[in-house]
């Protein structure tokens, strides 16, 4: 499973969170925690926004600890709301175009977690893009589908709806092929403004998703597992949630059961 850290806050540098302390991001893509892989080396990516509406973005296959053009970037970019994830593929090629995070106009997204048997039903979930949509379709993951779906489903006007609507189609399909692994969905977006993110699985069991405040540079984390000895300052969020992060302000929210049993 994947790793990934969000920030939303007083502007500061990336390195602050993704290569620095004990337990960053880079440490985490060689041994992480709280997932059942340990290792994330199959791609890594960044994202972020400066002065302009669409966010910068930068990814590469190699392992996070081993691409000297991450720890630079992450010693020179500055942001207020930035996105870094580290990649342990369930079963897509390692290429540029299935590292996360995704972008599509102001949005970023980035994902942890599967869609049980997608291999199976990637042709009827694909076939639920719309087609101006999918012509921004540049790789073969099942969290860009997500991603892509979200939108078409109003991303922009509705995020909790959105989100449901996606989630219950996919177990649709997942039912109709009558799949029984689960589907596990923690993520994060974005439009530059407000950071949602989700912890949801089929089964109940959905990899693990934390929030902190940061007194120190006035912000907000929100991450696959902490970035030091997770004693102190984060809250895990339960299963099932929608986070809603606007300023130093969290509102976690359930989703609906009506999602579980569509």
């Amino acid at each position: 499973m994947c790793r990934w850290i969000a920030y939303q806050g007083e502007p500061v540098f990336l390195e602050e969170f993704v290569t620095q302390p004990c337990q960053s991001l880079v440490a985490q893509s060689r041994r992480c925690r709280e997932a059942k892989t340990e290792v994330n080396a199959d791609g890594f990516g960044l994202g972020w926004y400066g002065d302009r509406i669409k966010p910068g973005v930068f990814r590469d296959i190699r392992p996070a600890w081993s691409d000297e053009n991450l720890l630079s970037l992450a010693h020179q970019i500055q942001s207020r709301l930035f996105f870094a994830h580290v990649r342990a593929s369930t079963g897509t090629a390692t290429t540029r175009a299935n590292c996360h995070p995704f972008t599509y106009g102001p949005w970023l997204f980035m994902h942890n977690g599967q869609v049980g048997g997608y291999d199976r039903i990637r042709r009827r979930i694909d076939m639920a893009i719309p087609d101006e949509l999918f012509s921004h379709r540049a790789g073969t993951t099942d969290s860009e589908a997500i991603f892509l779906l979200m939108l078409a489903h109003g991303l922009e006007h509705d995020p909790a709806a959105a989100i449901q609507k996606t989630l219950a189609l996919i177990e649709t399909e997942m039912a109709r092929g009558k799949i029984d692994e689960p589907l596990r969905f923690t993520s994060a977006f974005t439009d530059g403004h407000t950071l949602y993110a989700v912890r949801y699985a089929s089964d109940g069991q959905p990899p693990t998703l934390y929030t902190r405040v940061c007194e120190k540079v006035m912000g907000t984390l929100v991450v696959s597992e902490p970035l030091d000895d997770g004693k102190n300052g984060w809250t895990a969020v339960p299963p099932q949630s929608l986070v809603t992060v606007t300023g130093d302000r969290i509102v976690v929210s359930r989703l609906s059961r009506e999602l579980e049993l569509a």
